[in-house]
């Protein structure tokens, strides 16, 4: 894969986890019902990438990546 390709997928991918931190009111099970995938599940394929390239990860540090916020305050302050 080309490196612009891959910027371009990393700033899409940038993109698109903006747009969730921004819209916090747009529930996970909204998401998944729609598009097949939430903010965790995303949170989960950072973790194994991040796996795949030998670097070690826990899933706290991988939702609060994604969440913008530990992931029990983001439930706190966000969830319904």
């Amino acid at each position: 894969m080309s490196n612009e390709l891959n910027k371009i997928e990393a700033a899409v991918f940038r993109r698109v986890i903006n747009h969730f931190k921004e819209n916090t009111e747009v529930q996970n099970i909204d998401i998944m019902e729609t598009a097949g995938f939430c903010r965790n599940c995303l949170s989960r394929w950072y973790r194994e990438e991040a796996k795949d390239l030998g670097i070690e990860m826990t899933e706290d540090a991988s939702k609060e990546i994604i969440y913008g916020m530990p992931y029990k305050e983001w439930k706190e302050k966000f969830q319904k």
